[in-house]
């Protein structure tokens, strides 16, 4: 089966590290395809052996937009009704990045005739699903979308295109109750799958000798690292000897970095930068960090966190992980397998890391269990199997209704 795969810039750009697995797996099980970057960055960081399997173009290169008219002008009425849904959202914010696309779906368009594509799958339910909406309404080409949490939230035409779309995967139960509140109610199209990784061989049996606690996090809002910071001046105080890693970056660096400075805990604190993915599971593999924590907030309005792919991959290497129980957390820590705390809460994440680094079977229980969680649940062989048969049914069923429409028009 030929998918064109559309994503925000993976494999271009710092972000949809978590999108990797599954693109592999689709490969391995024989599928043709094709990632498709709607804002391609200049330079790749993860996943480098994808670019073999991506179409770079640029969302508003000079080719994008000479097809884009060229289709316009051969075909007005047409390209008039394919980007008709656009209006309808009657927000001229989300029409404005909408109208941004536009150009690039006309390029997917003609790119999806020209290779011959059975499917069009896209991540997010935002822009990039604007493009897959409009170039499969220009081309009758089956499409789907996958929808995380941002995207819900910003609730760009939700109902319109779970109309069109041959199904609509959430990636948490949590996300699709959020869908449910802004009024999208198409059930039959609507189903939850989560984001799945690739199990290790083998797991961490073995505590570091050296305590690291390990936050793979980017310096936002959302990501609560301020409150870890806190629990880590409780822990230093309490006598625990070690050192927190925080491994990303974000418009808080600095204002968390002046924290650390202030707290006078720098010399227990390493601020790691952005990891390369793999670098991120070598770490793993290597039996460098002794527990995962991520101190993620609610900020309220939906603005949470979805199932974090940075706790199953930490959990799949047999490592404990300790979350807070917001958004689509619980989904994935449930009892046993990791510790959950309230947010924004440092004493609580002070008392939790403390438990799982202070006795040994403990912290060897929460990783076996943790890892048997992820292998059940998360791995990425089944769930791109599940996926791959949901693309491979939407295109039996749209080769039946366009022979359906032939033989009624004969």
């Amino acid at each position: 089966m030929k998918i064109l795969y559309i994503t925000g810039s993976m494999p271009y750009g710092t972000g949809e590290a978590f999108l990797i697995a599954e693109v592999r797996e689709l490969i391995r099980l024989g599928h043709e395809v094709v990632i498709i970057p709607r804002s391609p960055g200049r330079r790749a960081v993860h996943g480098r052996d994808l670019l073999t399997f991506t179409r770079r173009e640029g969302l508003l290169s000079w080719r994008v937009i000479a097809i884009a008219l060229r289709q316009c002008l051969a075909a007005p009425a047409k390209a008039a009704a394919a980007v008709r849904p656009i209006w309808r959202s009657g927000r001229w914010n989300v029409m404005l990045k909408n109208l941004a696309v536009i150009p690039k779906a006309f390029w997917l368009a003609e790119f999806a005739r020209r290779v011959g594509a059975d499917h069009i799958h896209c991540h997010w339910a935002g822009t990039t699903a604007t493009m897959a909406l409009v170039a499969s309404r220009l081309t009758n080409i089956p499409w789907s979308l996958t929808a995380h949490r941002s995207d819900i939230v910003g609730n760009n035409l939700l109902e319109t295109k779970a109309r069109s779309a041959a199904f609509v995967r959430f990636i948490s139960e949590d996300g699709r109750a959020m869908a449910r509140a802004l009024g999208m109610t198409c059930g039959a199209t609507v189903r939850t799958l989560h984001m799945g990784v690739a199990i290790p061989v083998s797991a961490n049996s073995k505590r570091p000798g050296n305590h690291v606690v390990l936050c793979p996090a980017d310096f936002l809002p959302i990501k609560g690292h301020e409150y870890l910071i806190q629990a880590w001046v409780r822990l230093r105080t309490r006598g625990l000897r070690g050192e927190l890693w925080l491994a990303g970056e974000g418009p808080l660096a600095r204002r968390l970095q002046r924290l650390v400075r202030s707290l006078n805990i720098g010399d227990s604190v390493k601020f790691l930068g952005r990891l390369e993915h793999e670098a991120l599971l070598q770490f793993y593999a290597a039996g460098l960090v002794s527990v995962v924590a991520l101190p993620s907030v609610d900020l309220g309005d939906g603005s949470h966190e979805g199932i974090p792919v940075a706790l199953m991959e930490a959990m799949s290497f047999g490592i404990p992980v300790i979350a807070t129980n917001t958004g689509g957390i619980p989904e994935l820590v449930i009892e046993g397998t990791g510790l959950l705390v309230p947010p924004a809460d440092p004493n609580a994440l002070a008392d939790a890391i403390e438990t799982a680094l202070g006795d040994e079977t403990r912290w060897e229980q929460l990783g076996r269990c943790g890892r048997s969680r992820v292998i059940d649940a998360f791995g990425v062989a089944r769930i791109a199997a599940e996926l791959a048969g949901w693309l491979e049914t939407a295109g039996r069923e749209a080769i039946r209704s366009m022979c359906e429409a032939a033989i009624q028009d004969a």
